[in-house]
């Protein structure tokens, strides 16, 4: 059964679905128009035989989407993602009586 997209997942899919169509030999030739319409009007779709396909995207964008991706939001949310969950550990220490000290 499929999972119905959210609001939040429908609204991420029309920020970054490609606003433009570009065939390999198009964008090759057409490189720097390819480059200026990414950072201008959002993601471009490159395809090759209409079946292969890359979307090139502004740094901006691919900061958004990967940088943000790998921080977790807050403490907690990091240590339950960890990959040491699971791992126990032997955090007790000897008691530390001090020393003797002349004086």
């Amino acid at each position: 059964m499929r999972k119905a997209k959210t609001t939040k997942e429908n609204a991420r899919t029309r920020k970054t679905a490609p606003k433009a169509r570009w065939q390999l030999q198009t964008a090759k030739a057409r490189f720097s128009e390819l480059f200026r319409r990414a950072r201008s009007e959002g993601p471009q779709l490159i395809t090759r035989r209409d079946k292969e396909g890359v979307v090139m995207i502004s740094d901006e964008q691919y900061q958004q989407l990967v940088g943000k991706a790998h921080q977790p939001r807050n403490l907690l949310q990091f240590f339950r993602e960890s990959p040491l969950v699971g791992i126990e550990l032997d955090l007790e220490r000897d008691k530390d009586e001090g020393r003797d000290i002349e004086l």
